[in-house]
């Protein structure tokens, strides 16, 4: 993919989640009454924007700590042949970003269906979600609701990526081990990258619950309070 087709491709993306949101503030706007499913939607709505943006701007797992895959265990935990080509830190370092940057077409292909999901699934006990202590309270039901489903998305998208890789490092890995296929390294990925894309949508939500008027959303500042 080249790359204007590829900032092309995540602008198209990111508009149409950002347009998801917007509609749904501009529809309600004029209205002093809204329901609490409709604030837990748009609350989902924008952290989901705004996580995808920094996943999908560059480095966007990588550069990021909270978002960062680790080495699959069945790479990072295997000695013999293994240790003796990665031998230090930079060379592991050098792996794990090559995985990383393999999870950006793997999240582009994601994020479709996360917006989906927060436009279509059916939103139980609204007000517990929004009143709750837990400040990532509606991700986590977000992700319980769609369970491993971005896992089965993703899980392709690794392993096309790992199968066409020309780095050489991975080569090696990949020629030295035993037991372990492509498919499962992919998995690790896939189960990985899972838990990174809703770990960066609830940091978004706990933002805006912290400062919900700078959402600009009428309906989401009066769903906490403010007027």
């Amino acid at each position: 993919m080249s790359q204007a087709s590829t900032i092309l491709n995540r602008r198209v993306l990111l508009g149409g989640m950002t347009s998801a949101a917007v509609l749904a503030v501009s529809g309600c706007a004029s209205y002093p009454q809204f329901s609490l499913e409709e604030a837990v939607r748009r609350l989902l709505f924008l952290s989901t924007d705004r996580a995808f943006a920094r996943l999908l701007a560059p480095g966007g797992f990588w550069d990021d700590q909270v978002t960062r895959l680790a080495l699959p265990q069945a790479i990072g935990n295997r000695g013999g042949v293994l240790e003796r080509i990665l031998t230090g830190p930079i060379v592991r370092d050098r792996l794990q970003r090559a995985f990383n940057d393999m999870a950006y077409d793997a999240a582009e292909r994601a994020a479709p269906a996360v917006t989906d999901a927060v436009r279509t699934i059916g939103i139980r006990n609204a007000l517990a979600l929004l009143r709750g202590s837990d400040p990532m309270g509606a991700t986590s039901f977000l992700h319980q609701e769609m369970g491993t489903s971005l896992v089965e998305i993703m899980v392709p998208e690794f392993g096309d990526a790992i199968r066409v890789s020309r780095d050489p490092l991975l080569g090696q890995v990949l020629g030295a081990l035993t037991g372990v296929d492509v498919g499962g390294i992919a998995n690790s990925l896939a189960y990985e990258a899972d838990n990174a894309i809703f770990r960066a949508i609830g940091r978004e939500e706990a933002a805006i619950r912290s400062d919900p008027r700078s959402t600009n959303d009428p309906v989401l500042m009066a769903a906490f309070g403010l007027k």
